[in-house]
């Protein structure tokens, strides 16, 4: 979770690193780079699906994930041990391989996030074990436009964002940072679960989930999209604001 404040005239174009105070508040650990903030969206305002080539340009363009995960420097321990875990659950594979079509899931993420090391790596379990699945990487320089049209509950633009195209380059939704029950902890925590408090919690929540939880969101979307639904879902949770810092 990486995020720093802007007024939202310029948010979309001048960028400027926060300063040690907001981007502490804001971000998912220390480590992380400083990205755009910026108000939520209404609730239920998710935009219309159309075929995009900036995203399929994107995709073709990002990392497979052996390659992300062996050029993984920041947290690679972490990264490593969470890639050798058990394959993905077995309901969700077979839920997955029942897909009709194929799917292409471009993720946003950086290998200093915690949420990203906790989530991506089960994700790419799951994709090395149904044909019709493919993932890339981008970071989130290259893929900041796509973190900004896609926040969290809170307003943040955030790692991981992981966008669901379909076989013709459609998004069909998208899956932003962590999984639900665990936002809803990071939104009751406040300041986008940054606080000590919520990083030690967030940690032992994820270490006994062990991707479960992000596997299922994302197989669940993958069944929406190919019965037709479409959209985002960034997890539960309301925004609030403060000081011009989405908290």
């Amino acid at each position: 979770m990486v995020a720093f404040s802007v007024t939202l005239s310029v948010a979309m174009s001048v960028i400027h690193l926060a300063g040690p105070s907001a981007a502490s508040a804001l971000r998912c650990d220390p480590a992380d780079a400083a990205l755009v903030s910026v108000s939520a969206p209404a609730a239920g305002d998710v935009p219309a699906p159309a075929r995009d080539s900036a995203l399929v340009a994107l995709f073709e363009s990002g990392k497979p994930w052996t390659e992300f995960l062996a050029a993984a420097e920041a947290r690679r321990a972490q990264w490593l041990e969470n890639a050798a875990r058990p394959l993905a659950p077995a309901d969700a594979v077979a839920r997955a391989r029942a897909l009709p079509g194929r799917w292409r899931l471009l993720v946003v993420a950086v290998d200093s996030c915690s949420d990203s090391v906790n989530t991506i790596p089960y994700l790419a379990q799951l994709v090395a074990q149904v044909p019709q699945l493919d993932l890339r990487v981008i970071s989130p320089t290259v893929g900041r436009a796509v973190m900004e049209a896609r926040r969290t509950p809170d307003g943040r633009a955030a790692t991981p964002t992981v966008v669901i195209l379909d076989a013709t380059g459609t998004e069909v939704g998208c899956w932003i940072e962590r999984p639900a029950a665990l936002q809803s902890i990071a939104m009751e925590a406040g300041a986008g679960g940054g606080t000590p408090a919520f990083a030690s919690r967030k940690a032992s929540w994820y270490a006994e989930d062990a991707g479960r939880s992000t596997v299922a969101e994302v197989v669940a979307l993958l069944e929406r999209a190919a019965a037709g639904a479409r959209g985002c879902d960034a997890g539960a949770g309301s925004s609030r604001q403060e000081d011009g810092l989405w908290r």
